[in-house]
């Protein structure tokens, strides 16, 4: 399980350093969104754990109340990434945890 801790980040660079940082991305990560994308359906980085792959976002109540669209930009991802995993044996879930 991986966990992403959006608590205190204010702008779209802060969240590029914070999703580096927590998830261990990989050097190639572009520090955008079509690269958080592209590392999210290309999970060689992240190695297969027993019964799929787990992503917990904290924190993501004051980044979506300061950043609204950058947070739909966020949740668009996640979800694409889910479905794109989605009935694999690598499976990849997102939890917002409250």
């Amino acid at each position: 399980m991986l966990v992403l801790d959006l608590t205190g980040v204010g702008d779209r660079q802060a969240f590029m350093d914070r999703c580096t940082a927590d998830l261990g991305l990989p050097d190639w990560f572009g520090r955008n969104w079509d690269a958080l994308a592209d590392c999210l359906t290309d999970l060689s980085w992240w190695p297969a754990e027993p019964g799929g792959r787990r992503l917990h976002v904290r924190g993501w109540h004051g980044f979506a109340s300061v950043l609204p669209r950058e947070w739909r930009i966020v949740k668009d991802i996640l979800r694409d990434a889910e479905l794109f995993w989605r009935d694999t044996d690598t499976e990849l879930r997102v939890v917002l945890e409250e």
